[in-house]
C-alpha cells in the first residue's frame, strides 16, 4: 500500500510540474505474505522476497537501458535488494562503478546469522554488500553489487547488538544522527557526496522515510524518535540534487495504515521532488 500512498498523494503531477517526464509502470506483483508459509525462521518469505526481487533489479536495468531514471517506491526496504541490483549491473556492464547514498535511522546490514526478527526488511544493505544469502547478494550472479568504501549510511541511530560488528566492519561510511548533531547535515552530506562520488559514476538514492523524526513521518513501520528534521531532510535532498550525480533513488518504509492522514507520503513526494530538482527560488 505505500506506493499507492505515494501515487495519492501527488507523486506524478508533481514530478511533472517540474519538467519532468513520467512514466508509471505500475506495481510489481508480490505474492501476499498471509498466504505463504514464511520458511526459515532466520529469514522470513525468503523465496518470495529473492523472486521479487530479481523482478525489480529487471526493471531497474531496462529502465536504465532506455535512458530514463529509475523511481522505486515501497513498501519495505528489501525493495533496495532489487534497486541496488538493478543499478549496479547496468553500470557495471559498461565498466563503471556506482555509489551509494543510504539514509536510515537502522543500519539494515543484517543478515540470517544475526538478525534477532528473521526480516529480510533489515538486510538489503548487507545483500548489496555481498552479505547474507546467496538468493539475495548474487542476483545477476556477482556480488558485492557496490564496493563498501563507495556507500554512505546517514542517519543510523538503531543498530542490533550483533549488527554493530558488521556496520564495523565492513568498511561503509557511517554518520550517525550523533554525527548530524554535532557537524550539522551540510557538513555530513558534502563528506557523504564526495565519498559516494569517489571513483564512481554516480550513486544511488535509498531513502527510508524513518531516517525522518516520527513527528514528521509517523507512517513507518518502526519508528524510532529522535530523527533528522522536515528541513534537513530536504536540504540533503537539494544537495543531492546539485550534485547532478543521482543515477536512481527508491523511497520506502511508507505504511498508510498507521500514517496520519497521508503525512508520511506527503513528505515523501516533496524530498523526492526536493532530489529531482524543486527548489525554493
Amino acid at each position: 500500500m505505500g506506493p499507492s500512498a505515494v501515487r495519492a498523494a501527488g507523486l506524478n503531477s508533481e514530478l511533472k510540474s517540474l519538467g519532468h517526464q513520467v512514466e508509471d509502470a505500475g506495481n510489481i506483483h508480490v505474492k501476499i505474505a498471509e498466504e505463504q508459509h514464511f520458511g526459515d525462521r532466520r529469514a522470513k518469505y525468503l523465496t518470495e522476497i529473492a523472486e521479487t526481487s530479481q523482478e525489480v533489479a529487471h526493471r531497474v536495468y531496462q529502465t536504465l537501458e532506455a535512458g530514463c531514471f529509475p523511481l522505486s517506491l515501497g513498501g519495505d526496504h528489501s525493495v533496495a535488494i532489487g534497486t541496488q541490483a538493478g543499478a549496479a549491473k547496468f553500470f557495471r556492464d559498461r565498466d563503471q562503478s556506482l555509489g551509494c547514498i543510504w539514509l536510515d535511522a537502522h543500519a539494515d546490514m543484517n543478515t540470517p546469522d544475526t538478525s534477532p526478527s528473521g526480516n529480510v526488511h533489515g538486510m538489503p544493505f548487507a545483500a548489496t554488500l555481498g552479505l547474507g544469502a546467496e538468493s539475495l547478494t548474487k542476483i545477476f550472479g556477482f556480488s558485492p553489487k557496490i564496493k563498501p568504501e563507495q556507500c554512505v549510511l546517514i542517519g543510523a541511530r538503531d543498530l542490533d547488538s550483533r549488527e554493530r560488528r558488521l556496520v564495523k566492519e565492513s568498511g561503509v561510511h557511517v554518520f550517525t544522527m550523533r554525527n548530524i548533531d554535532e557537524q550539522g547535515m551540510r557538513a555530513v552530506m558534502e563528506k557523504s557526496l564526495l565519498l559516494a562520488n569517489t571513483d564512481t559514476v554516480g550513486f544511488v538514492v535509498s531513502f527510508d522515510m524513518d531516517v525522518v523524526d516520527p513527528d514528521e513521518a509517523p507512517g513507518v513501520g518502526t519508528p524510532v524518535p529522535g530523527g533528522i528534521t522536515f528541513r534537513e531532510a530536504h536540504l540533503a535532498m537539494e544537495m543531492i540534487a546539485d550534485s547532478k550525480k543521482m543515477v536512481a533513488m527508491e523511497l520506502v518504509e511508507i505504511n498508510p495504515i498507521i500514517d496520519v492522514q497521508n503525512k508520511t507520503a506527503a513528505l515523501g513526494v516533496g524530498l523526492v521532488s526536493s532530489a529531482l530538482g524543486k527548489k525554493i527560488l
